[in-house]
């Protein structure tokens, strides 16, 4: 009897994430669900630059490698070109919310029937740890060492809260994974995001709240610790858009 296994669509490899990051909770959540859904064969990812620049090694199904903050623009591509096909992004803060904010705004204005993975860990994790424009007020990072001064470099971003001003967004929710029923939340809002796409609804982004241990400089059990203490009072976990939902209790 098969109590726990890799999923298919992980590939058998080794991860290159530091101990303790998250990223590698939530690729094995994205795969879980591309296994449950059974659309391996039609899905294609789209992998970003940051931490997560080698997802096209961590998934079976097809993968793409875009420019830094370009991933929505060409999953729009893919998906027009191939609208039978699955297809997401799996973005980390500093290649969405910064370089990337027009390609993500306008894409979830045109409510593009595509799927995007957004890692948020409040800081540039893969070029050593600079403030990114999700880092909190006050945070201490490489490039913030007194903590993020909101009068000089303003206030983070908060793309949930953002994108839902928008008409267009069919579905944006953020969760995080720093235990158990936080994980098991998770890999719910992932299956209903890749479900609407399924189903031709259209932008369905979810927000991942992540840890960074070791540009946070803190030991792995502390930085999950730091989600719950600081991360999530300032990004609130919750659904910020469900136009389904929001039909059915108008047809109410």
């Amino acid at each position: 009897m098969v109590v726990f296994k890799k999923p298919h669509a992980l590939s058998d490899v080794p991860l290159h994430y530091c101990p303790g990051c998250t990223h590698g909770i939530v690729h094995r959540l994205v795969a879980e669900v591309i296994d449950e859904l059974g659309i391996e064969g039609k899905t294609i990812g789209i992998a970003p630059v940051g931490c997560s620049v080698m997802a096209y090694n961590y998934f079976e199904c097809d993968m793409i490698e875009a420019a830094h903050g370009r991933a929505p623009a060409v999953a729009t591509g893919v998906k027009r070109a191939n609208p039978d096909n699955i297809v997401f992004t799996y973005q980390g803060d500093g290649d969405l919310a910064s370089i990337g904010t027009a390609e993500t705004v306008h894409s979830a204005a045109r409510n593009e029937n595509i799927t995007v993975i957004f890692i948020n860990n409040a800081i540039y994790g893969m070029t050593g740890g600079q403030m990114a424009p999700t880092s909190l007020p006050g945070q201490v990072t490489q490039t913030s060492p007194y903590g993020r001064d909101v009068n000089l470099c303003g206030y983070p971003v908060k793309i949930c809260e953002m994108l839902a001003q928008l008409d267009g967004p069919e579905y944006l929710e953020r969760v995080t994974v720093n235990n158990v029923k936080q994980i098991k939340n998770a890999k719910r809002a992932i299956k209903k995001a890749f479900q609407n796409q399924i189903d031709g609804k259209g932008f369905s982004l979810i927000e991942v709240i992540s840890s960074c241990p070791t540009n946070w400089g803190m030991t792995p059990q502390a930085a999950l610790k730091w989600i719950d203490e600081k991360m999530i009072p300032y990004y609130p976990l919750g659904v910020y858009k469900d136009r389904s939902a929001e039909k059915k209790e108008d047809e109410q």
